[in-house]
């Protein structure tokens, strides 16, 4: 019997690669597909199969999902900028919604049984200053973006329930930071992430540091967020795969710390790295921007007994420094 495998959409991106790499390290076999216009083939492990082509390839993807082997499918493929989806809703309905769609049909129609799904504390109505927000949270997305996450996870529940698909749905807060063997990192060099742009700042590769907005009901009036290791982000993933594969039905998980840091705070943690002040000009906000997204995360440590190892500002800004260097040497 051939070995089971996973296949990871999106696996050559930021997330979807240290997602790969976690899998490769615990002996998994992996299927990676990406359509790299965003992620690099060298951020995937050697020993996955690599397959360059994109979702809307549907000979491809149903190659891909109707393999036997393939046991679950990891979903990170898709459009994650919050501006642009303001500016350009149509590819972010199409790129994360319509083609989630596709897979969820692919995987019904060959008997496939679990999916993980890259969802977003974007989904969540706007908070203030009242506390962690929980997985049953009030939903009032501020862009495209979140809603076209939101509408994803709805399908997933709804195909979920009528057809035994089992899932878990995993609702990242700010994920920051980089493989600390330095084998994958965030690559893209046009990347909104604040400590990735805080890095190439620091390393001269931007004139200055874009702040946007002062003027937040916050206690030093910029946003807050709650920013997580990518490599624990990936740990988590592989608790939740073993669960789906264990358990049918579906889940819906916080992934984030449980406390938030204001953008002056992860400004200060790069200056701290780096040995140097950066520059920084404070500018109008975006649109599409809460003022503040920290998680409860009480769900996900006490299903999946998931234990956090890189959760402090100061690593997550130093191995995306490292990464950073890397990647321009």
């Amino acid at each position: 019997m051939a070995s089971e495998k996973l296949l990871i959409t999106g696996g050559a991106g930021y997330i979807g690669s240290h997602v790969a790499w976690a899998a490769a390290d615990a002996g998994r076999d992996i299927i990676v597909i990406d359509d790299l216009s965003t992620g690099r083939e060298a951020n995937v492990p050697p020993s996955a199969e690599f397959v360059e082509g994109r979702l809307e390839d549907h000979d491809l993807l149903n190659k891909l999902i109707g393999d036997p082997s393939v046991v679950a499918v990891l979903h990170f493929a898709g459009k994650i900028i919050v501006p642009e989806s303001v500016s350009d809703p149509i590819k972010y309905y199409r790129d994360n919604t319509c083609a989630t769609l596709e897979i969820l049909s692919r995987m019904v129609d060959t008997g496939k049984k679990a999916v993980l799904f890259s969802s977003t504390a974007a989904v969540y109505e706007p908070q203030d200053e009242s506390g962690p927000l929980v997985e049953d949270a009030p939903k009032t997305p501020l862009s495209p973006y979140g809603q076209s996450k939101l509408m994803t996870e709805a399908m997933i529940r709804d195909i979920g329930i009528a057809h035994g698909l089992s899932a878990a749905i995993l609702r990242y807060f700010n994920v920051a930071g980089a493989d600390p063997k330095g084998r994958t990192g965030q690559s893209g060099p046009n990347s909104t992430h604040l400590i990735k742009v805080a890095c190439q700042t620091a390393l001269g590769q931007r004139d200055k540091l874009s702040l946007y907005g002062d003027d937040y009901p916050t206690p030093d009036g910029t946003c807050i967020r709650d920013y997580i290791h990518v490599s624990d982000l990936a740990a988590a993933h592989l608790l939740a795969l073993d669960h789906v594969l264990a358990n049918p039905g579906q889940v819906t998980l916080n992934c984030g710390y449980g406390r938030g840091s204001s953008v002056w705070e992860v400004i200060r943690a790069v200056e701290e790295v780096t040995g140097k002040p950066l520059p920084v000009d404070v500018v109008d906000r975006r649109p599409g921007d809460a003022p503040s997204l920290v998680a409860d995360n009480s769900r996900i440590m006490e299903l999946l007994d998931w234990h956090p190892q890189h959760d402090s500002l100061t690593e997550m800004a130093s191995s995306a420094l490292e990464w950073e260097r890397k990647l321009n040497q």
